[in-house]
Protein backbone atom coordinates (compact mmCIF):
# COMPACT_ATOMS: atom_id res chain seq x y z
CA UNK A 1 0.00 0.00 0.00
CA UNK A 2 1.44 3.45 -0.27
CA UNK A 3 -0.48 6.54 1.39
CA UNK A 4 0.48 10.25 2.08
CA UNK A 5 -0.27 12.15 5.54
CA UNK A 6 -2.57 14.54 3.72
CA UNK A 7 -2.56 18.27 3.68
CA UNK A 8 -5.26 19.59 1.87
CA UNK A 9 -3.10 20.76 -0.94
CA UNK A 10 -3.21 19.91 -4.82
CA UNK A 11 0.28 17.92 -5.00
CA UNK A 12 -0.04 14.34 -6.85
CA UNK A 13 2.55 11.96 -6.42
CA UNK A 14 4.22 9.77 -8.64
CA UNK A 15 3.99 6.34 -6.88
CA UNK A 16 6.61 3.34 -8.01
CA UNK A 17 7.06 1.54 -4.71
CA UNK A 18 4.85 0.82 -1.53
CA UNK A 19 5.07 2.91 1.56
CA UNK A 20 4.11 6.44 2.85
CA UNK A 21 5.26 10.00 2.28
CA UNK A 22 4.03 13.60 3.16
CA UNK A 23 2.61 16.38 1.58
CA UNK A 24 0.42 14.62 -1.15
CA UNK A 25 -3.41 14.50 -1.56
CA UNK A 26 -3.17 12.75 -4.65
CA UNK A 27 -1.61 9.33 -5.53
CA UNK A 28 -0.73 7.67 -9.06
CA UNK A 29 0.64 4.64 -10.24
CA UNK A 30 0.73 2.13 -13.04
CA UNK A 31 2.55 -0.33 -10.82
CA UNK A 32 0.16 -3.94 -10.34
CA UNK A 33 0.34 -4.69 -6.80
CA UNK A 34 -0.02 -1.33 -4.95
CA UNK A 35 -3.06 -0.22 -3.72
CA UNK A 36 -3.33 3.94 -3.06
CA UNK A 37 -5.18 5.16 -0.55
CA UNK A 38 -6.36 7.95 0.91
CA UNK A 39 -8.05 8.81 4.30
CA UNK A 40 -11.58 10.73 4.26
CA UNK A 41 -13.64 11.43 7.20
CA UNK A 42 -15.73 14.43 5.11
CA UNK A 43 -13.58 15.21 2.20
CA UNK A 44 -14.28 13.75 -1.66
CA UNK A 45 -12.61 10.62 -2.44
CA UNK A 46 -11.73 10.08 -6.07
CA UNK A 47 -10.92 7.31 -7.72
CA UNK A 48 -9.45 6.91 -11.33
CA UNK A 49 -8.62 3.49 -13.32
CA UNK A 50 -7.09 4.04 -16.82
CA UNK A 51 -8.15 1.01 -18.87
CA UNK A 52 -6.30 1.67 -21.84
CA UNK A 53 -2.69 2.38 -20.01
CA UNK A 54 -3.43 0.92 -16.84
CA UNK A 55 -2.78 3.28 -14.55
CA UNK A 56 -4.68 4.03 -11.35
CA UNK A 57 -5.03 7.25 -9.20
CA UNK A 58 -6.59 8.18 -5.84
CA UNK A 59 -7.41 11.62 -4.60
CA UNK A 60 -8.66 13.33 -1.18
CA UNK A 61 -10.04 16.44 -2.20
CA UNK A 62 -11.61 18.40 0.49
CA UNK A 63 -12.81 21.70 0.06
CA UNK A 64 -9.40 23.29 -0.47
CA UNK A 65 -8.27 20.61 -3.27
CA UNK A 66 -11.67 20.65 -4.94
CA UNK A 67 -10.87 24.80 -5.19
CA UNK A 68 -7.41 23.39 -6.75
CA UNK A 69 -8.59 21.74 -8.89
CA UNK A 70 -7.01 18.33 -7.69
CA UNK A 71 -8.59 16.17 -9.91
CA UNK A 72 -7.88 18.24 -13.05
CA UNK A 73 -4.08 17.79 -11.60
CA UNK A 74 -4.19 14.60 -10.84
CA UNK A 75 -5.26 13.60 -14.89
CA UNK A 76 -2.48 16.04 -16.58
CA UNK A 77 0.23 13.99 -14.42
CA UNK A 78 -1.64 10.71 -15.23
CA UNK A 79 -1.38 12.47 -18.96
CA UNK A 80 2.63 13.03 -18.67
CA UNK A 81 3.68 9.80 -16.86
CA UNK A 82 1.34 7.32 -18.33
CA UNK A 83 -0.77 8.50 -21.79
CA UNK A 84 -3.93 8.96 -20.10
CA UNK A 85 -6.66 10.26 -21.75
CA UNK A 86 -10.43 11.41 -20.07
CA UNK A 87 -11.63 9.00 -22.60
CA UNK A 88 -10.01 6.10 -21.29
CA UNK A 89 -11.33 6.79 -17.40
CA UNK A 90 -13.63 5.29 -15.57
CA UNK A 91 -13.83 7.16 -12.35
CA UNK A 92 -15.74 7.18 -8.60
CA UNK A 93 -16.35 9.74 -6.29
CA UNK A 94 -17.12 8.84 -2.96
CA UNK A 95 -19.54 9.63 0.11
CA UNK A 96 -18.67 12.55 1.26
CA UNK A 97 -20.11 15.51 3.36
CA UNK A 98 -23.31 16.09 0.80
CA UNK A 99 -24.29 19.70 -0.37
CA UNK A 100 -27.43 20.21 2.02
CA UNK A 101 -24.91 19.58 5.18
CA UNK A 102 -21.64 21.58 3.94
CA UNK A 103 -22.09 24.83 5.12
CA UNK A 104 -19.55 27.56 4.49
CA UNK A 105 -18.78 30.88 4.62
CA UNK A 106 -18.73 33.55 1.21
CA UNK A 107 -14.89 33.10 1.47
CA UNK A 108 -15.03 29.65 0.78
CA UNK A 109 -18.01 29.72 -1.02
CA UNK A 110 -16.38 31.79 -3.59
CA UNK A 111 -14.29 29.84 -4.56
CA UNK A 112 -16.72 27.59 -6.15
CA UNK A 113 -18.80 28.15 -9.49
CA UNK A 114 -21.69 29.12 -8.82
CA UNK A 115 -23.57 25.85 -10.11
CA UNK A 116 -22.09 23.95 -7.36
CA UNK A 117 -23.07 26.82 -4.62
CA UNK A 118 -26.29 28.61 -3.49
CA UNK A 119 -26.86 30.77 -0.53
CA UNK A 120 -29.39 29.52 2.00
CA UNK A 121 -30.96 32.53 3.67
CA UNK A 122 -32.36 30.41 6.32
CA UNK A 123 -29.38 29.34 7.91
CA UNK A 124 -27.58 32.41 6.69
CA UNK A 125 -24.79 30.62 4.79
CA UNK A 126 -23.33 29.38 1.69
CA UNK A 127 -23.61 25.55 0.70
CA UNK A 128 -20.81 23.88 -1.58
CA UNK A 129 -21.69 20.81 -3.47
CA UNK A 130 -18.40 19.04 -3.29
CA UNK A 131 -19.39 15.62 -5.40
CA UNK A 132 -20.62 17.65 -8.47
CA UNK A 133 -17.64 19.94 -8.42
CA UNK A 134 -15.18 17.10 -8.29
CA UNK A 135 -17.41 15.44 -11.33
CA UNK A 136 -17.80 18.70 -13.49
CA UNK A 137 -13.81 17.99 -13.01
CA UNK A 138 -13.26 14.76 -14.17
CA UNK A 139 -15.65 15.66 -17.27
CA UNK A 140 -13.77 18.87 -18.15
CA UNK A 141 -10.51 16.41 -18.41
CA UNK A 142 -12.53 13.91 -20.67
CA UNK A 143 -13.79 11.43 -18.87
CA UNK A 144 -17.08 10.84 -20.62
CA UNK A 145 -20.67 11.03 -17.79
CA UNK A 146 -21.27 7.49 -18.20
CA UNK A 147 -17.94 6.81 -17.34
CA UNK A 148 -18.35 8.73 -13.76
CA UNK A 149 -20.13 7.14 -10.67
CA UNK A 150 -21.32 9.31 -7.62
CA UNK A 151 -21.60 8.00 -4.14
CA UNK A 152 -25.20 8.35 -3.34
CA UNK A 153 -23.94 8.48 0.71
CA UNK A 154 -23.49 11.25 2.83
CA UNK A 155 -20.72 11.00 5.81
CA UNK A 156 -23.20 13.16 7.53
CA UNK A 157 -26.45 11.87 6.92
CA UNK A 158 -25.84 8.33 6.88
CA UNK A 159 -23.81 8.49 9.82
CA UNK A 160 -24.02 4.53 11.32
CA UNK A 161 -21.90 3.82 8.47
CA UNK A 162 -19.38 6.76 7.84
CA UNK A 163 -16.85 8.54 9.65
CA UNK A 164 -17.78 12.62 9.83
CA UNK A 165 -15.57 15.38 10.99
CA UNK A 166 -18.13 18.10 10.91
CA UNK A 167 -21.11 15.89 12.71
CA UNK A 168 -18.33 14.51 15.29
CA UNK A 169 -16.75 17.52 15.87
CA UNK A 170 -13.62 16.56 14.90
CA UNK A 171 -13.63 13.91 17.43
CA UNK A 172 -13.83 10.72 14.89
CA UNK A 173 -12.31 7.60 12.85
CA UNK A 174 -11.01 7.86 9.42
CA UNK A 175 -12.09 5.90 6.44
CA UNK A 176 -10.16 4.58 3.47
CA UNK A 177 -10.55 4.95 -0.37
CA UNK A 178 -8.01 2.48 -2.02
CA UNK A 179 -7.77 1.60 -5.83
CA UNK A 180 -5.24 -1.01 -7.19
CA UNK A 181 -3.97 -3.19 -10.13
CA UNK A 182 -3.37 -6.91 -9.79
CA UNK A 183 -2.20 -7.23 -12.88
Amino acid sequence: MAWSKQVHGDQVRLVTEPGGEEGFDALTTNRPGILLAVSIADCTPVLIFDRKNKAVAAIHSGWPGTAARIVEKTMQRMAAEFGTRGADCWAYVGTCIDECSFEVGEEVAAQFDPEFQRYDAGRAKFLVDLKKANAALLLASGVPERQIELSPYSTVLNGDDYFSHRREKGVTGRMMALIGMTQ
